[in-house]
């Protein structure tokens, strides 16, 4: 149950994160943020962060076997980064319309999942 706790965490904070470091960009595009000086978007996405840092921290003390958790760091690591690209690809294609994702990209997906395979070979 750890490691799906784990996964659920690590999800839902990357969905933070993804917002924390472009939805700037978003607000930039929607004409909201564009006279913001720089030091407030700043705080701004440190703002949303730390929602990112609050299940971020616990889902790696949970997950890590140290601790009882199934994932050692570099399998936590490698399952962090799949989804942190799962969830910016998702939230890319609904929310910036401009930026279709190609061949090549899938391709890089694919070998993230190749990655998660790897770690996961005893």
């Amino acid at each position: 149950m750890q490691g799906f706790w784990t996964i659920v965490m690590l999800v839902f904070s990357n969905v933070f994160m993804t917002f924390a470091w472009y939805g700037h960009l978003k607000l930039q595009e929607m004409k909201i943020s564009t006279g913001w000086p720089l030091i407030l978007i700043i705080l701004f996405s440190w703002g949303i962060a730390f929602f990112e840092y609050c299940l971020t921290v616990p889902a790696n003390r949970i997950g890590f076997t140290e601790n009882g958790g199934p994932f050692n760091l570099m399998q936590l690591k490698v399952i962090q980064e799949v989804i942190s690209l799962t969830i910016f690809t998702v939230i890319v294609t609904f929310l910036f319309k401009g930026q279709p994702v190609q061949w090549n990209h899938l391709a890089a997906f694919f070998c993230m999942i190749m990655a998660v395979f790897f770690v996961f070979l005893k």
